[in-house]
C-alpha cells in the first residue's frame, strides 16, 4: 500500500531567483521553528524520561517540521519575502 500525500508540496524552482526564493524559506521556517516553540511543541515529556538527548531529539524535530511546512506552503511569509525582495532587487 503505497501512502497518499495530502499536502501540496511546492516544485523546487530553477532560474535566476531560486536562491532568493530557497532563502525566503529557510527564513519561514526558522520563524514557524520560533512559533511551533513558544506553542509547546518539542517540550520534553516526562513519560520518555527526558534528559539532554530527548531535548536536543526534540529541537530537531521541531525544526523538521517546520521546514516541511515551510515546504508545503507554509503562512504564506516566505512568498511575501520573496516578492518584497525581489521588487527591491528590481527597483535598485
Amino acid at each position: 500500500m503505497t501512502p497518499v500525500s495530502l499536502s501540496t508540496t511546492i516544485a523546487p524552482r530553477t532560474g535566476p531567483d531560486a536562491a532568493l526564493r530557497q532563502a525566503a524559506t529557510e527564513l519561514e521556517a526558522a520563524f514557524l521553528t520560533e512559533m511551533l516553540k513558544s506553542a509547546g511543541l518539542g517540550k520534553s515529556r516526562d513519560a520518555m524520561g527526558g534528559g539532554a538527548g530527548e531535548d536536543q531529539y526534540s529541537s530537531l524535530l521541531v525544526r523538521a517540521q517546520a521546514e516541511q511546512i515551510a515546504q508545503s506552503g507554509g503562512v504564506g511569509l516566505a512568498e511575501s519575502l520573496f516578492n518584497a525582495l525581489k521588487d527591491s532587487q528590481h527597483d535598485g
